[in-house]
């Protein structure tokens, strides 16, 4: 099997679980969401896509949506332990993981669209991008069907993918950069909290890492071995963390296809 075809498995072959010993430190955390750095020495957000359906938002949230549906017998109820969830919760829209576009008559999103049109603030000043932000776009919680909003704890694999291809960019050594990947234990099907997963390879082959069969979620962080940068997807927030020299940060900020954003009180 040629190193192009090669499954994830393969080429991302498992690492010392103290590969992350660094990331604890440079955190001060202990990486149960995710190894969230700070600024080294620069720092941009990479916003999860969002889509939006051509014919727009309409009146009718998710919430709504799923219990008229219900309602009509068309859906059974989702219950755990004899409990009604849809009594006691709220529909959000939002999912949990990996995404795709979600196809025909489907387009993007922007963030910045977004806010100009609800008057929301692209993300609330003293938050990170999450369930908290574009408020105005819901009712009471749920967005309206027409709009796919962002995921919580992994990339969109377009996003992921153009991710990894600036990276490639940025770095000196291309896509023969050594890597580490590391997936929080949120994230992985069997995990063992004594042994994280850490998984060694090359920046060139990141790649397949969005589709590892241990996992539904991008990895929560990925750096160069050189420590010359490092990423956290968190598993609550709908943004990836970059942080890393400043010619990084400034091609994320002016790349066509990503939406980054810097956030000063979160740097």
């Amino acid at each position: 099997m040629s190193e192009s075809s090669a499954p994830a498995t393969a080429r991302w072959p498992l690492a010392p679980s103290g590969e992350t010993d660094w990331l604890r430190e440079l955190s001060a955390d202990d990486g149960l969401t995710g190894f969230m750095p700070p600024p080294l020495p620069d720092a941009a957000w990479v916003l999860n896509a969002m889509y939006e359906h051509e014919h727009g938002p309409t009146d009718v949230s998710y919430d709504a949506y799923q219990r008229a549906r219900v309602a009509d017998g068309s859906m059974p109820p989702e219950t755990i332990a004899g409990f009604d969830l849809a009594e006691s919760t709220v529909a959000t829209g939002g999912g949990l993981g990996r995404a795709e576009h979600p196809g025909p008559q489907w387009r993007r999103l922007r963030w910045a669209e977004l806010a100009r049109r609800t008057g929301d603030p692209l993300v609330p000043e003293g938050t990170l991008p999450c369930h908290r932000c574009f408020p105005s776009a819901r009712k009471s919680g749920s967005w309206p069907i027409g709009i796919a909003p962002p995921t919580e704890g992994s990339l969109d694999r377009d996003i992921w993918n153009r991710l990894v291809e600036i990276l490639v960019e940025q770095s000196p050594q291309g896509p023969d950069t050594p890597c580490l990947a590391y997936f929080n234990p949120l994230s992985v099907q069997v995990f063992d909290f004594e042994d994280l997963r850490v998984l060694r390879g090359r920046l060139g082959d990141a790649k397949a890492l969005y589709d590892h069969p241990d996992t539904n979620f991008s990895p929560s962080n990925l750096w160069a071995e050189d420590r010359s940068w490092v990423f956290c997807t968190d598993y609550d927030l709908w943004a990836t963390k970059v942080a890393g020299p400043a010619p990084l940060v400034e091609a994320l900020l002016d790349d066509s296809e990503i939406e980054a954003v810097r956030l000063p009180w979160a740097s």
